[in-house]
């Protein structure tokens, strides 16, 4: 039994070592091959005819310690790795159910090499992986996240709040307090278009140049540089800022991020890829509202 439970923390972790490493290389993507059909393949492994074997508390233990790993090792971030966690274990729980239900079929349960039997599987994880790459070079998903915001200001001083900002310093949504990317500061060089707008965070910075420019109304740039730690499989294309008038002396904000991702499925990455960049927009208009307050106390002030 204890030889078991250690065989099968060696293949767990040896099947999502390897994994990753070609992940981290490039010589296969953030897709199915990794997220659904490697973990399925050690649950469907490393399952037995009971669902208490002690194999399946081995591959608990090996995903543990790999995602500790990562972590530690600052290979990726909190945030990431309670994003890819349910998709996992719901594919290693497949693995498991489908050799359940195939071992209750048959006539005796023999004993199997663990190690022998890992090979096929793995080689067809690295087959799919290299397959997965060539068929998504061409496909270029492009993702819009838009956010609004009504405020008791004109246009005018909530473009001139925004375009440029010191300092960010609000209270941070929830995944801000795990390890999503800080915003610290936005820095605009020249207000024209052409200009360069560059915003940093706490290990990275976005650097934007604006293609389209009218104060009080509409401040778009396209993103030319992006180094955020972690985030390779994230593309920024374009940040928009849209300002509307409205009655009583408001305004409608508008913040728009658009990008790419290289993470699949999509029905599961897409909406948890939105709320992080929607808690950064949240982040964002909270400082905006803060910063705004600010000014207009310190005018009446001085008036």
């Amino acid at each position: 039994m204890k030889k078991e439970f250690l065989i099968s923390i060696i293949i767990g972790l040896t099947f999502l070592s390897l994994g990753f490493l070609l992940l981290h290389y490039e010589l296969i993507g953030y897709g199915l091959s990794f997220f659904v059909f490697l973990p399925f393949a050690l649950g469907y492994i490393l399952g037995k005819s009971t669902i208490k074997s002690i194999s399946l508390w081995g591959l608990i233990v090996s995903i543990a310690i790999f995602f500790i790993l990562l972590f530690v090792g600052n290979l990726e971030g909190m945030v990431c790795i309670l994003m890819a966690m349910p998709i996992i274990i719901l594919a290693v729980a497949i693995g498991f159910l489908v050799k359940y239900i195939v071992g209750k079929y048959r006539k005796a349960d023999k004993k199997e090499n663990l190690f022998k039997s890992s090979i096929l599987p793995f080689c067809l994880f690295i087959f799919f992986g290299f397959a997965e790459v060539e068929l998504a070079k061409n496909d270029n998903n492009v993702i819009e996240v838009k956010s609004e915001i009504i405020l008791p200001y004109s246009t005018i001083e909530v473009f001139e709040a925004i375009k440029s900002v010191d300092t960010l310093d609000a209270e941070k949504p929830f995944l801000m307090k795990l390890d999503l990317p800080i915003p610290q500061k936005c820095i605009l060089e020249e207000e024209r278009i052409g200009g360069i707008r560059t915003c940093y965070f706490e290990g990275g910075k976005i650097v934007e140049k604006i293609t389209e420019l009218e104060r009080g109304k509409v401040l778009k740039m396209d993103v030319i540089d992006y180094q955020l730690t972690g985030r390779k499989w994230l593309g920024f294309k374009e940040a928009v800022y849209l300002f509307d008038e409205m009655e009583n002396g408001k305004s409608k904000l508008t913040r728009i991020t658009t990008y790419t991702s290289e993470l699949y499925p999509r029905f599961y990455w897409e909406p948890l890829e939105k709320i992080g960049i929607e808690q950064e927009h949240a982040y964002v208009f909270k400082n905006l509202e803060k910063d705004l307050k600010a000014k207009i106390h310190n005018k009446q002030t001085h008036d």
